[in-house]
């Protein structure tokens, strides 16, 4: 179980222990009325309170966060740690390694070693990977942190892609689920959802372009899809068209991510460098 103390400060003196808790705190209602259900699960200067009390400047207000469900855990997978405290951990997940178990994979994924590292800590990637794109995911471990870290969470990929790009630009164009596939994504202008793709390019050599990607929106396979309908498929990306001679997985990699705090409130950024399996692509005569 996880304990958090947040001291009231004097915007919030004379209100409530809810409105201080959602509005000063970021609790979500629904975590609060799980708290309210929860033995003790809010306490003021130590003693139980109720939503509706009312706290003054200098109060602490403790909650305790309680988990719900855990994975099996596995102790031979090793995945490396970028950082870790008592409630976020970053991982820079290898390609292959599917974040959540599924049908085909149960014990070889991230949860699996989180739940290993964590044990009896429920797994909540707040940013999630495809099996095969490698990088940075963070995890929370506890509700609060999942809720303040994915309004706040800022990622960067980097992508190589077929072909020569020479100017930054922006894809918007939605994106709908391919017909009798429930994998396969394509762009559908009649019928799919908006997906905005924001990109620059690093570097151009031997026929591919290395570039830095932004999403204002989370679409499956959204950079994927959106290079591959531009002409510019991901190197190593069958499943879209990429050239598949030199890679054996799409050229996707999460550079960079940032966050505030649940907590503290400090912004944290992590960076994690091009893997060598796609970076001899462009280093490479």
């Amino acid at each position: 179980m996880r304990k958090i103390t947040f001291l009231v400060g004097e915007d919030f003196s004379g209100r409530s222990v809810e409105a201080f808790l959602m509005k000063g705190c970021g609790i979500s209602r629904r975590l609060l009325l799980k708290l309210k259900r929860t033995d003790m699960g809010i306490l003021k200067n130590g003693e139980h309170a109720r939503s509706v009390d009312v706290v003054k400047e200098g109060d602490r207000i403790e909650i305790s966060l309680e988990d719900e469900k855990t994975l099996e855990a596995n102790p031979a997978l090793c995945v490396p740690v970028v950082y870790e405290d008592e409630d976020v951990i970053v991982f820079d997940k290898p390609a292959g390694m599917p974040v959540h178990p599924s049908h085909g994979h149960q014990g070889d994924t991230l949860g699996n070693f989180f739940a290993h590292i964590c044990p009896g800590v429920s797994f909540r990637p707040v940013n999630r990977l495809d099996r095969d794109t490698s990088g940075l995911c963070a995890a929370a471990k506890n509700a609060h942190a999942a809720k303040i870290i994915g309004e706040s969470l800022d990622k960067t990929y980097f992508a190589i892609v077929c072909g020569e790009i020479f100017s930054s630009g922006v894809i918007d164009a939605p994106i709908a689920r391919e017909k009798d596939s429930i994998i396969l994504r394509r762009v559908d202008f009649e019928k799919g959802q908006r997906a905005v793709t924001l990109y620059e390019p690093v570097l151009r050599k031997n026929g591919f372009t290395l570039l830095k990607i932004k999403l204002e929106t989370g679409r499956t396979h959204q950079i994927r899809v959106h290079f591959a309908h531009m002409g510019f498929p991901l190197v190593g990306d069958g499943m879209y068209g990429g050239d598949t001679s030199l890679l054996k997985r799409q050229a996707l990699h999460c550079g960079e991510v940032s966050f505030l705090h649940p907590v503290s409130g400090e912004e944290l950024s992590f960076s994690s460098p091009l893997p060598d399996d796609i970076k001899w692509l462009v280093d490479s005569e």
